[in-house]
């Protein structure tokens, strides 16, 4: 498994407006080969901006980079940026995670196979 993650420093009096931006958009995820799941998480404000994060499980890393590639990533992400004023405080901060090992809701602790 591989997770992708994306870390937004939103700045206090655009968090609304940056969530609206998620939560109006079409993001086409369903559609790729691999996906699992998408989850906008928010987090801890601090003192100029709020943190935010995005965060996407796939089955490899593979499956991710041809998210990138696609269609669908570019139709997605058509309208990153066309806001009427900066509602982050930089670009977003990619992080990728290759899973190595999952705890089961029934405690049972597995390793996962590296790609």
């Amino acid at each position: 498994m591989f997770i992708a993650m994306n870390r937004f420093k939103v700045l206090k009096d655009s968090t609304q407006e940056f969530e609206n931006v998620w939560f109006s958009r079409e993001s086409y995820l369903h559609e790729l080969p691999g996906f699992i799941a998408f989850h906008l998480l928010r987090g801890p404000e601090r003192e100029d901006h709020v943190l935010y994060a995005s965060h996407t499980m796939w089955r490899s890393s593979a499956d991710f980079e041809g998210w990138t590639k696609s269609e669908a990533f570019r139709k997605a992400h058509a309208r990153a940026g066309n806001t009427q004023k900066p509602t982050t405080l930089g670009h977003p901060e990619f992080e990728g995670f290759h899973a190595l090992q999952e705890v089961a809701s029934d405690g049972v602790a597995r390793r996962v196979a590296a790609e």
